[in-house]
């Protein structure tokens, strides 16, 4: 049986993340903000590895009154940089260093990002849709005041008004920064 136990365990995919100094060089951490991160990122995931499900899960637990599921999978998306339907801890610190410390610049190529669902560099009224009915499902029945059932639409309709400069009908990065920054 020892046999099989070392099979199974040389079976799960373990990662081990390059050199914290690599990471602190490319992230806005200091060397130990990092080695508290990574204690708490193995501490979710042994495996050094986030699959989908597992970043549903921990997402949820902020959620409670809503279902983050929808959401968690778009931001799941926009943290697995090598869209290969796993998370390491580099892709997270990556991730959290913009978020956290980026430069304006930095973020909203970050949230630009998140938004383009299907990747092709712009945003298109159906993928603002599926975000905003993300963020209304997640935030729960309970959200004040209580929303009109059109409420994501109008959302989305006044996201445009003010994104689409060139009124063609998709906002392009450009557009998003300008617009974010006024």
């Amino acid at each position: 049986s020892d046999k099989i136990e070392d099979e199974l365990e040389m079976t799960t995919v373990c990662h081990r993340p390059e050199g914290l100094e690599q990471l602190e060089a490319q992230t806005n951490f200091t060397k130990r903000e990092l080695q508290v991160l990574y204690r708490g990122f193995k501490n979710e995931c042994p495996s050094g590895v986030v699959n989908e499900e597992t970043f549903k899960q921990i997402y949820a637990q902020f959620f409670p009154h809503g279902d983050a599921s929808m959401y968690a999978h778009y931001l799941f998306n926009a943290f697995d940089s090598a869209q290969n339907g796993s998370v390491k801890f580099e892709d997270f610190v990556m991730a959290l260093s913009i978020l956290l410390r980026g430069t304006v610049h930095e973020k909203l190529r970050w949230t630009f990002n998140l938004y383009d669902i299907n990747k092709d560099g712009l945003i298109n009224k159906e993928e603002m849709m599926d975000i905003v009915k993300a963020i209304y499902d997640m935030m729960g029945k309970y959200t004040y005041p209580v929303l009109k059932e059109d409420a994501p639409r109008q959302h989305v309709e006044v996201f445009f008004q003010k994104m689409d400069k060139n009124k063609d009908g998709v906002v392009t990065l450009d557009e998003f920064i300008e617009s974010c920054q006024e």
